[in-house]
């Protein structure tokens, strides 16, 4: 995938801008896919059931609610993803483990790292619109991400 975002941003101007705030962690600048969404609070257990499943050409969009108080993702989730072949993972909260993380060919933008796991009580929504950082993610439409920023596109752009 050959792409950056300000080039995106040049060619299709109506696309939608992420507010600057999240950090690259993964060991993939570069990444983008069909989205696929995730709303949960301090509890990763629809993250754990998403990146079990099928991942090739997707990306995956956790709302998290800008938690900074537990990981929402960390290095055996990430390598699950990576076998599965998740492109990337967007945690509006946090991750854990990024010495691990940043090795794996896995696109991971967090707003920070804390080493504190969630609870898993079965808790969260998917597949379901989400807004955050000033964007809407809506599941079947497209994430673009490199060192630059986040954008996201009703359309497929690349």
């Amino acid at each position: 995938m050959s792409f950056t975002t300000p080039d995106l941003c040049d060619d299709f101007p109506n696309i939608q801008v992420v507010d600057p705030g999240f950090r690259s962690f993964g060991g993939r600048d570069v990444f983008g896919g069909e989205i696929v969404t995730i709303k949960c609070h301090e509890d990763n257990s629809r993250v754990r059931e998403q990146v079990f499943g099928d991942g090739h050409g997707k990306v995956l969009v956790i709302d998290g609610g800008g938690s900074l108080r537990r990981a929402l993702l960390g290095d055996m989730l990430a390598e699950q993803a990576v076998s599965n072949g998740w492109q990337g993972i967007i945690v509006y909260g946090c991750i854990r483990d990024v010495e691990v993380i940043a090795q794996l060919p896995l696109g991971v933008k967090a707003l920070a790292a804390h080493p504190m796991k969630t609870d898993k009580k079965g808790l969260g929504e998917t597949d379901i619109p989400v807004r955050f950082h000033g964007a809407d993610f809506f599941p079947g439409h497209f994430l673009y991400a490199d060192l630059n920023g986040i954008v996201v596109s009703a359309d497929r752009l690349v």
